[in-house]
């Protein structure tokens, strides 16, 4: 669970707990209005929760693809600088051969 997650799930039960402290003030102190008022956003969240839910369930399967193109990606630099290396070795082993070619015909002269 990220964070962010987290944070929002606090954030929901911080809702409901106030909520249903309003409902109860606002029905202790006979405000029929305040009260229904609470109730209302009591019911609306218990309504929306299972959605909330899904749409979080959801979102996994695109961390998941992503988390799986950045291992692809980093495997395909991995690869892509290990063939630059070994093109720098051959340069290198060819100068040296290119190198000791003109040295010998050099001396033969």
């Amino acid at each position: 669970m990220t964070s962010r997650s987290r944070l929002w799930r606090v954030a929901g039960v911080a809702f409901l707990f106030i909520n249903l402290a309003g409902a109860i003030y606002a029905g202790v102190t006979e405000d029929w209005t305040h009260a229904a008022v609470h109730i209302g956003l009591l019911i609306g969240a218990y309504v929306a929760w299972p959605f909330a839910s899904r749409a979080a369930r959801e979102d996994e399967p695109e961390v998941q693809l992503a988390d799986q193109r950045v291992e692809y990606l980093q495997q395909s630099v991995d690869a892509i600088a290990l063939e630059v290396e070994r093109l720098g070795e051959a340069q290198r082993f060819a100068e040296k051969l290119r190198a000791e070619r003109v040295e010998n015909a050099e001396r033969k002269s």
